[in-house]
């Protein structure tokens, strides 16, 4: 079968099984004089530019006041997730002629969740670059690019493949500024999607969070709304680090409403989504729905928790995270990743390394098994963390 045949086989399988597309900065952008691609360019410029329930409920109120008044001044519009990360490539590409798009059917076929439908009758065939599937060498064409003046985002089909470009991540994408004595920079972006779906299977199924978390000089990032998806994305591609931006499979369909005016998410804040008074829960990505919806349950039972979602992967926020453990004592943190060796284990190392003194009870994690992720959908569903797992384990540490 021919490669391109192959390829968008693939994508067509993958849009099936999902359905398709299944505090803000003021900072001017910087324009450095770097060298770029000719050929680049020129498309470029030829495309165009409460403890106590009463306090609970006053909280409510106030946070939903505080939303509604935001709402009715901005005006905003309403966008699915995918389609918000699709705007902010947009209004990149369109302000930046150095933004491209390297990947498997990123192009016409506007890539295996629609991140980029459109994109190439935009800007063109030039800054919006099908490539074969060979996840090593596209990423490494990526960080060349970087290193020559461009601002390249490499999408991975599924986040899971792009462990066959590791080394190019790791060694070359991490790395090269420090080892080139500061001779070059890397402001790549590194997106696409993963997590847990729907009956994907292991291989389809990847959390590589705790994979690259390791890598020095690697900034890594989780969306979760539309609305943080889209202040990401602008933020990591101007970033001048090299940034891994997750995005988990089942949340491309969540619709919210997002501002009119141009905006960021700073990569290295974590997001407060509930205040509380009991006890901290820390997450991030998918989980943060798990986490709401046990949290309904929570405030039933007479709980109050402090709901983040970390977001910052790597670096941790570890200011909004230390303020909160100062004021519950308790923490709780929700992941999908692995036990062993996850976001979570590095987390809690963090938490007692820096706060073990305001801590009146052990620290919980909750994280996914170490086992490859079943295909039966009640054996998938048992390897992930549930809203009853957290629950219960809220009353444990509140005992």
């Amino acid at each position: 079968m021919p490669m391109a045949t192959a390829s968008s086989s693939l994508h067509g399988t993958a849009a099936a099984l999902h359905g398709v597309g299944a505090a803000a900065s003021s900072k001017p952008r910087s324009a450095a004089p770097v060298a770029r691609s000719v050929r680049v360019a020129a498309a470029a410029r030829g495309s165009g530019s409460a403890r106590a329930r009463g306090g609970m409920v006053a909280r409510a109120a106030v946070a939903a006041n505080a939303v509604a008044a935001a709402e009715s001044k901005s005006g905003g519009h309403e966008l699915l997730l995918f389609e918000a990360l699709r705007e902010a490539l947009i209004e990149e590409m369109k302000a930046d002629p150095t933004v491209c798009v390297f990947g498997e059917d990123v192009g016409h076929y506007g890539g295996s969740y629609k991140v980029t439908k459109g994109l190439a009758e935009m800007f063109g065939d030039l800054r919006v670059l099908d490539t074969p599937i060979a996840e090593n060498s596209f990423t490494g064409m990526g960080v060349g690019a970087a290193m020559k003046g461009l601002r390249p985002i490499v999408e991975g089909m599924n986040m899971g493949f792009l462990l066959l470009a590791y080394n190019q991540i790791s060694n070359n994408c991490g790395m090269l500024h420090y080892t080139s004595g500061g001779q070059f920079k890397i402001p790549i972006v590194i997106r696409g999607p993963g997590g847990v779906g729907r009956q994907l299977g292991a291989e389809h199924s990847q959390r590589l969070e705790s994979y690259f978390q390791s890598i020095p000089g690697l900034q890594m990032v989780a969306c979760s709304t539309p609305y943080n998806a889209k202040g990401l994305m602008k933020a990591a591609i101007r970033s001048e680090n090299p940034v891994v931006l997750f995005e988990h499979v089942l949340l491309y369909n969540l619709k919210e409403k997002i501002p009119d005016e141009e905006y960021i998410c700073c990569l290295e804040e974590a997001e407060m989504v509930r205040p509380g008074e009991h006890v901290t829960i820390l997450t991030y990505s998918r989980m943060r729905y798990h986490v709401m919806q046990a949290a309904k349950t929570l405030v039933n039972k007479g709980y109050d928790p402090e709901v983040i979602d970390i977001r910052s992967l790597k670096p941790f926020d570890l200011h909004t995270i230390g303020n909160s453990i100062k004021k519950t004592h308790r923490v709780l943190i929700v992941e999908e990743c692995m036990r062993t060796g996850g976001i979570g284990a590095s987390l809690r190392s963090s938490i007692i390394d820096n706060f073990w003194d305001y801590l009146d009870a052990p620290i919980m994690c909750l994280s996914s098994q170490d086992v490859p992720t079943p295909y039966a959908a009640p054996l998938e569903d048992a390897t992930v963390v549930q809203p009853a797992q957290i629950v219960a384990a809220v009353e444990q540490i509140c005992q």
